[in-house]
């Protein structure tokens, strides 16, 4: 297949890149390369996929709407991945207009590519944010998430809200991915892990918010791009039994879906913080700091749809994600 993966020199977009690449596909990566961290990470990404000869990649920010335009005109494609966002919920509070322009302009120009050039699938990532103020766990794709606490969550529940329009009004297929939380080699500098690796080994503290006491559904990156892979190829269909007096948010009288992809296996911070001591072979100092405006206490994944429509199952566990992320953080920056 042609596919446009959007946010290709991204974290979960080089993994899903090499993953399409290898087993044959012809990959048109997108992405804006922009500051939100160091742009050396995202082109050290992309030098990683240089080598197929089927990617090829363009610099465009997705909320050029003529830019996207001119590219869904030219390059045909047949299915299309969005996983290009202005990511983080903390920056969020700091920066809402980058959510706006990337999140929601950016996410309808890729709408609109998708129906004007007949499209067969638009698979895009939500986000496990979604659930917001929700408490009952796990979480699941078939309850409502009317409460989100964070912009960021906000726009992400505005996608799920804006492809469903798209699907029932032009029959566009479209599955929306809440991601949990995800971590391996290639992640990004804002996110746990990397913080956590680079303060221990450099002898700082660690910020560890509500004293510890939270839980992240953390999902190794080889387990998301196998199932980001596995739904692309599995185009949604209308749900014949779907009931308009009891509307089930997970899928419609339309050709839409949506999924929870995690790895079902919730992890104490301080045991997550304590998988990376031992990695490393060093103690952490510890900054113990009340719960931060926009964030929840648990994120914890029912994936059973998931499972039973493409097969997915996640079974890296988290001393070998851990390990591999260790070991790639010291190759990559020589510490």
């Amino acid at each position: 297949m042609k596919v446009l993966l959007t946010g290709a020199a991204g974290f979960i977009g080089m993994h899903v890149a090499k993953l399409l690449l290898e087993r044959g596909d012809e990959v048109v990566g997108v992405d804006i390369l922009n500051d939100y961290y160091n742009p050396e990470l995202k082109l050290a990404r992309l030098e990683q996929l240089k080598p197929y000869a089927r990617f090829k990649f363009h610099k465009i920010d997705i909320a050029d709407r003529m830019a996207m335009e001119d590219l869904f005109a030219a390059e045909h494609f047949q299915r299309v991945i969005n996983l290009a966002a202005q990511a983080g919920v903390r920056y969020s509070l700091k920066n809402p207009h980058a959510y706006v322009q990337s999140n929601i302009v950016g996410f309808a120009n890729l709408l609109e590519g998708c129906r004007h050039n007949k499209v067969e699938h638009f698979v895009y990532a939500s986000s496990s944010s979604v659930y917001g103020a929700n408490t009952k766990i796990p979480f699941t794709v078939h309850d409502p998430v009317n409460h989100p606490v964070s912009l960021y969550a906000a726009s992400k529940k505005a996608n799920e809200l804006m492809a469903h329009t798209y699907s029932h009004l032009y029959g566009l297929p479209t599955t929306g991915l809440r991601y949990f939380t995800v971590y391996g080699p290639w992640g990004r500098p804002d996110m746990s892990p990397w913080l956590f690796t680079s303060a221990i080994l450099e002898g700082r503290a660690i910020d560890v918010f509500n004293h510890g006491d939270m839980m992240r559904d953390f999902t190794y990156v080889d387990d998301i791009a196998d199932g980001t892979v596995r739904v692309l190829d599995r185009i949604p269909q209308p749900n014949p039994n779907f009931d308009h007096d009891h509307p089930d948010p997970a899928s419609s009288h339309a050709p839409y879906k949506i999924y929870n992809i995690g790895n079902h296996t919730p992890v104490q911070l301080m045991d997550f913080i304590g998988t990376i001591e031992k990695a490393l072979g060093q103690e952490a100092k510890k900054n113990f700091l009340p719960m931060q405006d926009g964030d929840v206490k648990v994120t914890y994944a029912d994936v059973a749809d998931l499972t039973r429509d493409t097969g997915f199952k996640p079974d890296t566990s988290l001393e070998y994600g851990i390990g591999e992320w260790v070991k790639w953080y010291r190759g990559y920056t020589g510490i």
